[in-house]
C-alpha cells in the first residue's frame, strides 16, 4: 500500500480534493486524515502495554 499526504491551505480546494478523492472510494481508496493516522500511531504503540482502568487513565 502506498501512502500519501496531501497539505492544502485554501478550504474550497479541500472540498474539491475531498469530493474527487470520495469518488474513487469504490476503487480500493482509503481516506484517512493525518490526525487520525497520528492517533492509530499512538494506540499501536500501546498495544503491549498493560491495561488501566479509565479512572487510572485520568489520574496520570
Amino acid at each position: 500500500m502506498k501512502t500519501i499526504t496531501i497539505n492544502i491551505d485554501n478550504e474550497k480546494l479541500v472540498d474539491k480534493v475531498t469530493w474527487f478523492l470520495e469518488h474513487l472510494k469504490n476503487d480500493g481508496l482509503e481516506i484517512v486524515s493525518k490526525e487520525d493516522l497520528d492517533d492509530l500511531k499512538l494506540l499501536k504503540a500501546t498495544r503491549s502495554e498493560d491495561a488501566i482502568s479509565f479512572e487510572e487513565y485520568l489520574k496520570k
